[in-house]
């Protein structure tokens, strides 16, 4: 998985991958994204932890009280990020984490500390294992994949759209472009919908088609 894994670890056969994440849409339905994955029998996806989107900590007199007591990460941070994988982990020495989180365009530009953020709280809690956690972003949100695979949602919604021609994740408000179409869209009950229909493969495919790379991590 990692090139930083250590020596001599057991061979996995079948992959546990616990998913934290920050949106309610991810929490009810992103384990359907990775259906053709499960299908194969060599692994499983699912939710451990819905925590909400996090910031970076920009207040000195947060950071000042927390050095004066002894703390690296913020309390929530240890609580719902770095102790949920510790446990998850330690449960199978097959397990990964995989933290999630959507970037909406207007947080574009901090994206770099959100990251940070989510990384050391990984980093100071799993210590040496923590090369079995990665930290990655749905760029402008988990609809923007939608449009990589049009006849999905048109499928749920009776729409008319068609793929997205170039780097889905250029997309900066897809939900409001979906509503252009289908003004009532919710994202939970229609996402569900569309993500059960929606082929990874061709979602990965055109984003290498794009980019050349997928989803940010």
């Amino acid at each position: 998985m990692n090139s930083q894994e250590p020596k001599g670890e057991q061979l996995c056969y079948f992959f546990q991958f616990g998913l934290i994440v920050t949106g309610k849409g991810e929490r009810e339905h992103l384990t359907k994204l990775f259906s053709s994955l499960m299908e194969s029998q060599i692994c499983n996806f699912q939710v451990i932890r819905f925590i909400g989107q996090r910031s970076p900590i920009t207040s000195n007199k947060r950071t000042i009280k927390m050095v004066g007591s002894g703390k690296i990460i913020p309390n929530e941070d240890e609580k719902d990020i770095g102790l949920p994988a510790r446990r998850y982990l330690s449960e199978n020495s097959c397990a990964y984490v995989l933290l999630i989180d959507d970037l909406e365009y207007d947080r574009t530009d901090i994206a770099q500390q959100v990251f940070d953020r989510y990384r050391k709280a990984l980093d100071i809690i799993l210590k040496s294992q923590k090369y079995r956690a990665s930290v990655h972003f749905l760029v402008n949100m988990l609809e923007a994949y939608y449009f990589a695979h049009a006849e999905a949602i048109n499928a749920v919604l009776g729409t008319s759209f068609t793929d997205f021609p170039g780097d889905v994740e250029s997309i900066r408000h897809p939900k409001n472009d979906l509503k252009k179409q289908y003004f009532n869209f919710d994202e939970i009950e229609d996402g569900g919908k569309i993500l059960e229909l929606l082929d990874l493969e061709q979602v990965l495919d055109q984003q290498g088609r794009g980019r050349g790379r997928g989803i940010r991590k």
